[in-house]
């Protein structure tokens, strides 16, 4: 947790708090074989079990968008958030509900690139006890903190726990926790999370997350940079590298980021209510070492961005209705929103065929070599588009004992073609008198409630 670098006086966004370790490098000693978090003698689970972070609730929620251009770390969250309106005493106060004493948090007024932010200071003892992650979400635990600030915290333990986890092949309760088990770097988390109940935040969202290149030199010797738990933090989320040469994220960042990120992307539809920045310790060459938070309510924007997709399209000259019939299967099966053909007249006059595929971006590879494999076309094209799906859920009837499931819209309910004809062969009857029949059977167990 505590924000790994360097030292002190040269961390791009990391604390610089008077440690002797020189990066927050858990790892579990050789000769721990406790199994598992184990406090005062006795074998508990670790006090993250079944923690879950809370969570949008719609128009109205307050978001914290994190914009993290220049990376960032635990002191930089709580500064930007502290910079935003965060009442600073009001943090102070959640912090000293800690079962632990020996630390001060300080703020500075500073300029970053010509851009005022607020610098945040913890100071504790300079010989830090090494806890394991299972002691940590003990204290936070104990401290008695309001119920979203201690599952946000909880979270982010457990998400630092159980990426050292992963990349030293031990159980996440018995990683030993260095810097991030020291009181800087608990103060860190617990008053981030403090500082979000203070601005009342209901759920957090995050940009792309920056990070520089090189390596840094940590307790164990020198890391590449991203560092491992920070790759491993932020496995699934969008990230980018910058051609600085300095960590930019710090594990604590990355695993506040990670635990409490509902949504990942742009700033997302808000009413801005306040904005801040919080201050790594040095001066970068060519950006300001900041990290942005935007706080406001989430506001409905109606038809103004789609869905982002993409439309791949095929021409076939030479492939079999079977053929064709046969590829649309195999799209859809492999995630297509939707697929289709229509039948062209190409160059000399020859029929042919177009497949198109309607997808996710994310899907679009793994479709393309579908659409290749399957039609044996030499190329594929691809356009971006957006689309505006309406909201849809599926239900289910019985028809004279076979059950249909319907797929149901606002002011519209309409029977699975598979289901009916199922039904229509085992009955004896057309396809359409059984979908017909369903969908009146849907019907007549009205009302039914539209907001579903």
């Amino acid at each position: 947790m505590g924000d790994a670098s360097p030292t002190a006086d040269d961390r791009p966004g990391a604390d610089d708090h008077p440690h002797p370790h020189d990066h927050d490098h858990p790892h579990r000693h050789d000769s721990d074989d406790s199994g598992g978090g184990e406090l005062g003698g006795a074998a508990v689970a670790p006090a993250w079990e079944g923690v879950t972070v809370p969570a949008a609730v719609g128009d109205g929620t307050t978001v914290a968008w994190f914009h993290c251009f220049s990376g960032i770390a635990g002191d930089m969250a709580l500064g930007a958030l502290i910079d935003a309106g965060a009442d600073v005493d009001e943090v102070r106060k959640l912090l000293t509900r800690l079962p632990v004493g020996g630390w001060e948090l300080d703020t500075e007024a500073v300029l970053r690139a010509g851009i005022g932010g607020t610098k945040v200071h913890v100071r504790t003892e300079a010989q830090p006890p090494h806890r394991d992650a299972a002691e940590v979400a003990a204290l936070i635990d104990a401290a008695g903190l309001p119920d979203r600030v201690r599952r946000r915290a909880l979270a982010t333990v457990r998400a630092l726990a159980e990426a050292e986890g992963r990349l030293h092949r031990t159980a996440p309760a018995t990683v030993h926790l260095h810097e991030v088990g020291a009181l800087d770097a608990i103060v860190d988390v617990v008053g981030t999370c403090a500082a979000l109940e203070v601005l009342g935040v209901d759920e957090v969202a995050s940009s792309p997350v920056a990070d520089g290149l090189g390596t840094v030199r940590a307790a164990h010797g020198m890391l590449p940079v991203p560092v491992p738990a920070v790759v491993e933090l932020l496995a699934g989320a969008p990230a980018y590298g910058l051609d600085v040469p300095r960590e930019l994220t710090t594990p604590t960042g990355a695993a506040l980021l990670a635990a409490n990120v509902v949504e990942w992307g742009p700033m997302p539809a808000l009413t801005i209510t306040s904005s801040g920045f919080g201050a790594g310790s040095a001066e970068l060459p060519d950006r300001p070492n900041l990290t942005q938070v935007v706080v406001g309510t989430r506001t409905h924007v109606a038809d103004r961005h789609g869905q982002p997709a993409v439309l791949l399209e095929a021409n076939v000259d030479d492939a079999t209705g079977e053929t064709l019939a046969h590829a649309v299967g195999r799209l859809l099966d492999a995630g297509a929103h939707d697929a289709w053909i229509t039948p062209i007249l190409m160059k000399k006059g020859r029929p042919a065929h177009t497949v198109h595929v309607l997808a996710d971006v994310d899907r679009a590879g793994a479709l393309r070599r579908v659409l290749a494999d399957e039609t044996g076309t030499l190329g594929v094209r691809g356009t971006t588009l957006e689309r505006w799906p309406l909201a849809r859920r599926f239900e289910s009837v019985v028809v004279e004992g076979h059950e249909v499931r319907l797929k149901v819209a606002a002011g519209r309910v309409k029977a699975e073609h598979d289901d009916a004809a199922a039904a229509a062969r085992a009955l004896g009857v057309p396809v359409r008198e059984v979908a017909r029949r369903a969908e009146q059977a849907w019907h007549d167990a009205g009302p039914h409630d539209p907001s579903r």
